[in-house]
């Protein structure tokens, strides 16, 4: 037994280390057999990884170095990198939410001591999260941003085209009608407590509030936030929850009329069914227009204990290039350069990257904050409470402003 004990660990490291070798053995290199430097990228998994492999084989025979891939999911990416103290990792991905945290323990090599500033080109609202103390520690490289997916023909039988949703109203109006017909109005995500706010998020924004003030204090049980609550509430009873890949279906099959969606999720086609746009910002159509979408964007940058840090910014400064930038929308890639977005030739192929450049120019980042996890947790089950009926909009309201501000003392007072 006691062998058996000092064995499970040894097993762990070598399955860590069998797992993280089988990753970087599938990405070819293209460099020498004595590269000048090998870099280490923590990606994360999906369009966003592949995209940046794509870029990587000229890279390396330019500048002789090699890049190995390590290709990882969400959770995953935000830990590793964060918990790493030997500079295993040379180049990252990181969620604008974890810019908090990634400062305040100085996970992030400061790129302006490198020389390297964010260009006019970058959509300016991308940029925001990227500077920390006037200098920039991350480059916006992946433009996730939601929208407003719709089936196109039930769009039209409401009696609506795209450019005439002009507020949250219209939108109630085109899923009231569906229901009245026996379809379903708008889908929401309502699987988990993150997915739940998220979505919620560019209907608080649009009546022109936010889960924080401008100090991040939270503004949860107030008339602003419970107002836009109840409109929620009303628009989703005319639909149901359902996963991303429920959603994306009921809407392309015309079971649904709307949702709120991500570009990455759906490429819509002139003879696709569902198609998106992006959110007005008006919460009624005599109220004033907000910035109202809400950004997922995955950003670049390097980690402070990073050994080849110069190389990286090298790398980092390479595939920020506009250019570089332009030539990875073939593969999928949503620059956050208008340079890209705006590109005749480019909306020729893909009209959706007017929609999505106009998405990404409003929109809005989530609360930067060490404590957000924690955060969306205690508000979304609070929603999801009132959602199914437990709690009323104002007990469930007051629950979640009192057990944030807990958190929040507790953390901030450590």
């Amino acid at each position: 037994m006691k062998y058996a004990k000092k064995l499970i660990p040894c097993m762990v490291l070598f399955l860590s280390v069998f797992s993280l070798t089988a990753c970087f053995s599938k990405q070819k290199h293209y460099t020498t057999k004595n590269p000048d430097a090998v870099l280490t990228l923590a990606l994360r998994s999906g369009t966003y990884s592949d995209v940046i492999k794509k870029c990587l084989p000229d890279f390396e025979r330019k500048y002789n170095i090699q890049c190995n891939v390590l290709e990882l999911g969400e959770d995953d990416l935000h830990k590793m990198v964060a918990a790493d103290t030997t500079g295993t990792y040379d180049f990252c991905m990181v969620d604008g939410s974890w810019m908090a945290e990634y400062t305040s323990k100085g996970i992030l090599t400061n790129l302006s001591d490198f020389g390297y500033d964010l260009d006019s080109d970058i959509i300016p609202a991308t940029k925001k999260i990227c500077y920390h103390k006037d200098d920039v520690y991350l480059a916006p490289y992946g433009g996730n941003v939601t929208v407003l997916l719709y089936n196109k023909i039930m769009l039209k039988e409401a009696g609506y085209k795209p450019e005439d949703i002009q507020s949250l109203e219209d939108i109630m109006k085109i899923c009231e009608f569906q229901e009245k017909r026996h379809n379903l109005g708008f889908m929401y995500r309502g699987d988990t407590a993150n997915n739940i706010v998220v979505d919620f998020l560019p209907i608080l924004l649009s009546r022109g509030t936010y889960v924080v003030d401008e100090n991040n204090n939270p503004t949860i049980d107030t008339p602003e936030f419970s107002e836009a609550l109840y409109f929620y509430l009303k628009m989703i009873k005319t639909g149901r929850a359902a996963a991303r890949d429920d959603l994306i279906a009921a809407i392309s099959n015309k079971s649904a009329s709307m949702g709120i969606g991500w570009p990455g999720w759906y490429t819509p086609t002139k003879n696709s069914s569902m198609d998106y746009i992006a959110l007005n910002g008006r919460f009624r159509n005599d109220r004033p227009t907000y910035n109202a979408n809400v950004y997922g964007i995955w950003a670049i940058g390097v980690p402070q204990k990073s050994k080849n840090k110069k190389q990286a910014v090298q790398l980092l400064t390479y595939l920020m290039d506009k250019d570089i930038q332009k030539s990875t929308v073939k593969a999928g890639g949503v620059p956050c350069r208008y340079s890209s977005l705006k590109d005749p030739e480019i909306l020729k192929k893909f009209p959706q990257y007017e929609a999505v450049c106009q998405a990404l120019e409003t929109g809005v980042y989530r609360p930067v904050m060490e404590e957000w996890p924690e955060f969306y947790t205690i508000l979304g089950r609070e929603m999801k409470q009132i959602i199914d009926g437990n709690k009323s909009v104002a007990e469930g309201l007051a629950t979640a402003q009192k057990d944030v501000e807990e958190m929040l003392s507790k953390s901030r007072n450590k």
